[in-house]
């Protein structure tokens, strides 16, 4: 197995304030784990150091073999070119279709060719199975549909690592579970995919290794 993902003796700070010390993880490529823990224990601190919203400033860390003690600002839009990053609220641009907020999100990491782009598009939403829906409003589609879309957004980079923070945290139950679903059939294609969640009904349908917070410690689980 390869790890995509390293922790070792890392420390995590927040304003000032030590939130998670200790912390010593690795996850493979092709790998899906749930990061899970209550409100505050540290989750999305975790994930902001991922992608670099937060600077490690104590102990190792490696992502996408960008080492995150040491990156500096500019690579940091190229580490996040190896990520996608699905957020709880979808973030999506109301005022264009969703083939446009995809075409958006690919401009700004630096696609020029509009032939690549439309193919990209077409691939990335058949895959979340929106192939037919590239016209529609956001306005237009359920929250299920919206939060596919999000993910089509976090896949166009084809990144190594997908993050997503509390996915299904606005969703009803049924459309969380084939999120969940597509989340993990999206770590069997071989990328590693980490879900902040509080939803534990998942780990019972969908059993995974599970990243505990808790007490400002990070705890590595197996399956």
């Amino acid at each position: 197995m390869e790890p995509i993902i390293e922790f070792s003796d890392a420390k995590i700070y927040q304003q000032g304030h030590l939130i998670l010390s200790d912390i010593n993880l690795s996850l493979n490529k092709g790998e899906f784990a749930y990061l899970i823990g209550k409100t505050g224990t540290g989750k999305s601190s975790l994930l902001r150091t991922l992608y670099c919203d937060l600077p490690l400033l104590e102990g190792n860390a490696t992502i996408a073999e960008f080492d995150l003690a040491k990156i500096k600002s500019k690579q940091i839009p190229y580490l996040r070119r190896k990520l996608g990053i699905v957020f709880q609220d979808f973030q999506l641009l109301n005022d264009r279709n969703i083939e446009k907020n995809l075409e958006f999100a690919m401009q700004a990491t630096g696609w020029k060719n509009k032939d690549e782009i439309k193919t990209r598009i077409k691939d990335v939403l058949d895959k979340v199975s929106l192939g037919t829906k590239g016209f529609k409003m956001p306005f237009e589609l359920s929250g299920g549909e919206q939060q596919r879309v999000a993910i089509a957004r976090a896949l166009i980079n084809n990144p190594d690592v997908i993050l997503a923070d509390e996915p299904t945290g606005n969703l009803d139950p049924q459309i969380s579970e084939d999120i969940i679903k597509l989340l993990i059939d999206i770590s069997k294609a071989g990328k590693a995919v980490i879900v902040a969640t509080h939803d534990y009904v998942h780990f019972s349908k969908f059993p995974s290794r599970t990243i505990k917070c808790e007490n400002g410690k990070v705890i590595p689980r197996s399956t």
